[in-house]
């Protein structure tokens, strides 16, 4: 079968499509035939040896895919043959095939194609149980999202307006922000235009509920300092590169509480009722990912790149099925 590998360390070029075996499920896994994966920022981190679990090389990069199930092995707790399945991994998924744990497996909803359901979950899973249950976000709350062009940022918007909130995107180009506001974001600043401190004060003179952050860096305190106070500041990632240093005399004055977000820390009750209401969302038409590029197989190693410059505008897709670069605005 053809696949993307990466055969040492080093930035997304180095990553080349090219035959490997076929793998094999060991019992309880299953494996399947990717119609599409998603590129997500760690993808990039994980090949340059940056991330914080490192995988020996050779390696088959690829967390985020949906396809159809092409064997099972021992107990798959119901999967069987000819499935349509997504599913999330540490590494393997930019492959005609894959073979994962069962119990790491969901069902892809009648209607939702590859392409949507490989760039639905992650990005949009942390977006909402961030919102819902870390944030905690209330109808009529003002939620400011750093990094708002991006696949975990833009989702966000997407969610925050769905439950209610006032939403001001933070982008770094006016695509990213047009994006945003196609998605329901009520206010844009583009942080490039200047001092970002003073130009959220001007759209939220009395202050944020909450901050969603993926990007961390430069950004994160003049978000911080935006908040009202008693709001709540959630970190979800590093995207920028560089963890920000929070002077926490901000936190003691405005009495403002900062959260980070990892999914096992969100209780069984809420993590199985945002998944369901998640579910619910994207089955009805309420919410679905902005696709803004798509890759063939082949051009995996720009994929990434385009990924690592920061110029992915929602989600970037490898489409196991294309032979040519698509640049197009696939959600919505």
């Amino acid at each position: 079968m053809k696949a993307a590998v990466c055969p040492e360390y080093g930035p997304p070029e180095v990553v080349r499509v090219e035959d490997v075996p076929t793998p094999t499920p060991a019992p309880g896994q299953v494996r399947v035939q990717v119609g599409a994966a998603a590129v997500n920022f760690p993808d990039v981190l994980l090949v340059a040896d940056r991330y914080q679990i490192s995988v020996p090389v050779p390696f088959v990069p690829g967390s985020e895919f949906a396809g159809l199930v092409t064997e099972v092995a021992g107990d798959t707790e119901g999967f069987a043959v000819g499935d349509r399945v997504t599913g999330t991994g540490l590494f393997g998924a930019f492959a005609e095939q894959v073979c994962v744990p069962a119990a790491g497996l969901t069902r892809i909803p009648d209607g939702v194609d590859d392409r949507t359901a490989a760039a639905f979950g992650v990005a949009h899973r942390t977006a909402y149980h961030s919102l819902r249950s870390v944030a905690r976000i209330q109808p009529g709350d003002d939620v400011i999202v750093l990094g708002a062009g991006g696949g975990v940022g833009l989702a966000a918007v997407q969610l925050g307006a769905a439950l209610g909130a006032r939403v001001t995107a933070v982008a770094s180009s006016q695509d990213k922000l047009a994006a945003a506001a196609e998605y329901g974001a009520a206010a844009l600043v583009n942080h490039a235009d200047g001092d970002l401190r003073s130009a959220l004060r001007e759209v939220l003179p009395e202050g944020a509920h909450a901050v969603l952050d993926p990007v961390g860096g430069e950004l994160s305190e003049p978000a911080l300092r935006a908040l009202r106070r008693g709001g709540r500041f959630v970190t979800i990632g590093y995207a920028s590169g560089a963890i920000p240093r929070i002077p926490l005399n901000l936190v003691l004055v405005k009495g403002i509480h900062i959260l980070g977000f990892q999914f096992q820390d969100v209780a069984p009750d809420e993590f199985a009722r945002n998944e369901d209401e998640l579910r619910a969302l994207l089955v009805d038409g309420t919410v679905s990912p902005h696709i803004g590029t798509v890759y063939p197989l082949v051009d995996t190693a720009a994929a990434l790149q385009h990924v690592a410059d920061g110029r992915a505008v929602g989600k970037v897709v490898i489409d196991l099925g294309q032979t040519a670069s698509v640049s197009k605005s696939l959600g919505g």
